[in-house]
């Protein structure tokens, strides 16, 4: 039995997803006459309270769209150092947006209202002007670690008193908001703009959402399709976005509590030097200088358990919907044969 530890991104769409996939009416969306992306729009813009939303191929597009739709080239996007925007998109927001980024030194990727304030640059011609900050929650980097919301709240009032955008890259949202226990239309209300992906631990194939003001995603519609994002009869991936939000939200605590086992597990082995903390579906353990990385994610190749590394000594696991029952006994066994 194969487990699959690498990413929430492996995810493949169950039979009922499949099935409710088949159902969908479409239409050309580049004409926005697809009635399911049309649907998916609409569904998620009210769940955040906004006025609406864009379907989009990827997370990284949608980010990329709303940083582009707020920024002018020159201007700076403060975020932290290991943000996805800034680590994990290809340099794209010098390349899509002429803009740069100020990267704070955050905490597991969560960084502070205090800490923005001390970043903004002075009104001066020499420096770039800072225009919109971006908060990644889940921290992807952080090993899932959760941007407390009263913070949220105080980053959101530094932002309106310099005039700036807040933009969330919710790609593992839903994982924030199903262990804090706080709703869309309280996130909403924080943020100009929000990506939430459908792709990951949700379930879905393929797909994200940028959502916020009409103005704002008309602006969007326009980069998309400079992009090349447009797609005609995509409803078909659309309603497997919207079988997942009506299906599969609720059920990441289970992904939570797993990793949470896993972490718990992983304290056994002496090869372990430490373990982050799991706060939602992501667990990054360090090993013991002594220990080979490679040789660790190879052994574990062999027990056909997945995983890989994410810095020095560091290993990534992320749980999902589709890791068999039997996975902490089985990644047990494994562990316990390796030799080091």
């Amino acid at each position: 039995m194969r487990i699959d530890l690498r990413s929430d991104t492996v995810t493949k769409p169950s039979q009922a997803m499949l099935d409710f996939m088949q159902q969908a009416k479409v239409g050309d969306d580049v004409f926005e006459e697809d009635p399911t992306i049309n649907q998916l729009q609409q569904l998620t813009a009210e769940m955040f309270g906004k006025e609406a939303a864009l379907f989009c191929p990827s997370g990284t597009m949608s980010n990329q769209i709303a940083i582009k739709a707020q920024t002018q080239p020159g201007d700076e996007v403060i975020c932290d150092e290991g943000a996805h925007i800034h680590y994990h998109e290809g340099g794209g927001i010098a390349f899509n947006s002429g803009a740069s980024t100020n990267p704070l030194s955050g905490t597991r990727g969560v960084f502070t209202a205090q800490q923005v304030k001390t970043a903004l640059r002075p009104a001066n011609i020499y420096f770039a002007q800072t225009t919109i900050v971006s908060i990644e929650n889940t921290c992807n980097r952080g090993g899932g670690k959760i941007f407390d919301f009263q913070e949220i709240q105080r980053i959101r009032q530094v932002c309106s008193d310099n005039k700036l955008k807040l933009h969330l890259d919710g790609a593992r949202l839903f994982n924030a908001i199903v262990e804090v226990n706080r709703s869309p239309i309280e996130y909403g209300a924080e943020f100009d703009s929000i990506s939430i992906c459908l792709s990951k631990g949700l379930g879905a194939p393929v797909g994200s959402l940028l959502i916020g003001s009409n103005d704002l995603i008309q602006r969007a519609y326009r980069i998309r399709k400079v992009l090349g994002g447009g797609m005609r009869q995509a409803g078909y991936l659309a309603a497997a976005g919207i079988y997942a939000l009506n299906n599969n939200v609720t059920r990441l605590a289970k992904d939570h509590q797993l990793a949470k086992e896993i972490g718990t597990l992983l304290r056994e082995f002496s090869f372990v030097k430490q373990v982050l903390e799991p706060e939602t579906n992501i667990l990054v353990f360090e090993l013991e200088r002594s220990v080979s990385t490679s040789d660790l994610i190879h052994h574990l190749q062999e027990e056909s358990v997945f995983a890989f590394e994410v810095g020095p000594q560091q290993i990534r696991f992320v749980t999902h919907l589709d890791l068999p029952s039997d996975t902490l006994e089985k990644l047990r066994s494994s562990l316990a044969r390796f030799k080091y």
